[in-house]
């Protein structure tokens, strides 16, 4: 039986928690920051959860995680 191939840019990028979510740090606070509020630049610095909508497509390119 052949084995599914991670998607190593997705490996990355996201992680698997303990409760079955899937962590991401948000985009947007690598360049560009000073036109950004500092509220906005705050609150990209926070990790959150993916959202239900790319849930099932995360979970078929991370199979072992």
């Amino acid at each position: 039986m052949g084995k599914i191939k991670t998607h190593r840019a997705s490996a990355k990028r996201f992680k698997l928690t303990g409760t079955g979510k899937i962590k991401m740090n948000r985009p947007g606070h690598r360049h560009n920051l000073g036109i950004k509020t500092p509220k906005r630049k705050r609150m990209l610095r926070k990790a959150s959860y993916v959202g239900a909508a790319r849930m099932a497509d995360l979970k078929r390119m991370l199979p072992y995680s």
